[in-house]
């Protein structure tokens, strides 16, 4: 391997590895750009859950606190899909229909936010470890 090539691979290595741990900034956006979003997270992993509407969409997941998420742009552009128990509010934008966050509330009280990590700007969604989560039993 000549030294350009490893100097080339570098970068691109490091940018596919989960974050440090601590809180990072993030921003995220539907497919077409309508819904944006900036959010205060630590992301060692995601969860993969099994319920019917993410199974179908192919979601997955972290999680912040609700008031470490700000929506930056398109509030009129998006819709809540809720099912079931009715607890997670499933966001779309009704633009392009992909689902770049849910709301919800945690088993401890506090209001939640779900990051679809695909639609995190510049994250490797497959970098990071899976833990599968059963909902479709819950």
């Amino acid at each position: 391997m000549s030294d350009t090539a490893t100097v080339t691979a570098a970068p691109a290595e490091a940018a596919a590895k989960p974050a440090e741990t601590g809180k990072q900034t993030y921003t995220g956006s539907c497919h077409c750009g309508a819904v944006r979003y900036e959010a205060e997270a630590e992301i060692s992993g995601v969860v993969a859950c099994n319920c019917s509407f993410c199974q179908k969409k192919g979601t997955l997941l972290a999680f912040t606190d609700e008031e470490d998420f700000r929506l930056t742009e398109g509030a009129d552009r998006i819709a809540e899909y809720r099912f079931n128990k009715h607890v997670i509010g499933h966001v779309f934008c009704t633009t392009c229909g992909v689902e770049p966050f849910a709301r919800g509330m945690r088993p401890d009280g506090v209001h939640m936010v779900a990051l679809n990590v695909r639609c995190l700007d510049g994250v490797e969604p497959d970098s990071f470890p899976v833990r599968h989560f059963d909902g479709r039993s819950r």
